[in-house]
């Protein structure tokens, strides 16, 4: 069967603070800021980009920071935790880390056989350091954190359902994934590449609240398509399956479209290319405000309503 589709691509969330967000996940987690740009859809907001050196698919967190946004809430019908890929040996280095810069966590937890730390950021997003020796994607030295215990990109992302049958149905039928293991109410899935990044977790919790979208929340999930070509396939999968995805909409770093699956929570197909050095060179990403074409002749307005931002490894 063809693959059309490789894995993660990017989770995007809701920050209530741009440089607090930078402080964090520079930082703290290390990751490294491959764009700063604008919400395309309201361009007064910064769309902030962390992932690997290059922004690989499968590294990319990004987040809208809206200025003062009230906290969400976890819940149903939400991703809730976003889970990161680490070194088996660096589970203690990021437990003093951690511990030295004052975050609490929770953890060593063990699930399918690996360890992890669960914590979460200023804004209650929820974040997982997963311990695993598969994973063969090199670390970025950011000067603070050496490659060797440094964060691979995403390992799992956790789906709070109440009812997870059509869920895994869409997964299943449509988007090509395999469950590969379970326990207890948790079910893994795995995309047709396979290994860290290619995961995701459903979890069965059918007495959760249901969630509020705000500071600490995803916004959505992109799973990874390798062309344009094979994201037009998805999404004529998608109207053939009863789901109405979007129009294709242009991205700058990739093409998407998007959909809801069934629980409530916003997923997209994102194409690899062109990637992030489309409009930066490698060793220069992050570093300058970027813009898409339509709002240039905007730039000074919008320059002069955004807060300045640092971004600086700890």
């Amino acid at each position: 069967m063809k693959t059309l589709i490789n894995g993660l691509h990017h989770i995007t969330a809701l920050a209530s603070d741009a440089q607090r967000n930078v402080d964090f996940y520079v930082g703290v987690l290390g990751l490294r800021m491959v764009k700063k740009t604008i919400n395309f859809d309201a361009p007064d907001v910064y769309h902030l980009y962390y992932g690997d050196e290059t922004g690989s698919p499968g590294s990319i967190l990004t987040f809208f920071p809206y200025a003062g946004l009230q906290r969400g809430r976890k819940g149903g019908g939400q991703l809730t935790y976003t889970a990161f890929s680490i070194p088996t040996a660096s589970l203690s280095y990021w437990m003093d880390r951690l511990t030295h810069f004052g975050v609490p966590f929770a953890g060593p937890y063990q699930r399918f056989n690996e360890s992890y730390l669960r914590f979460e950021d200023f804004d209650g997003m929820g974040v997982e350091l997963v311990a695993n020796g598969i994973d063969k994607r090199p670390g970025w030295d950011n000067g603070k954190i050496p490659a060797e215990y440094s964060v691979r990109g995403f390992y799992t992302a956790t789906l709070n359902e109440f009812n997870v049958d059509r869920t895994v149905s869409l997964l299943t039928d449509v988007m090509q994934h395999k469950l590969i293991a379970e326990e207890t109410d948790l079910f893994r899935f795995e995309a047709p590449n396979g290994g860290p990044g290619s995961y995701v977790d459903v979890l069965r919790s059918p007495k959760d609240v249901r969630a509020l979208q705000g500071a600490g929340s995803v916004h959505h999930i992109a799973f990874a398509t390798e062309t344009d070509e094979t994201q037009l396939e998805i999404r004529e999968n998608l109207f053939g399956a009863g789901f109405n995805p979007t129009e294709v909409l242009d991205r700058n770093y990739f093409h998407s479209i998007y959909y809801r699956e069934p629980g409530g929570i916003l997923f997209e197909i994102a194409t690899n290319p062109p990637g992030f050095a489309v409009d930066e060179k490698v060793t220069e990403l992050g570093s300058a405000l970027k813009l898409p074409e339509w709002y240039e002749p905007r730039r000074e307005k919008i320059e002069a309503g955004l807060p300045p931002i640092v971004a600086i490894a700890k």
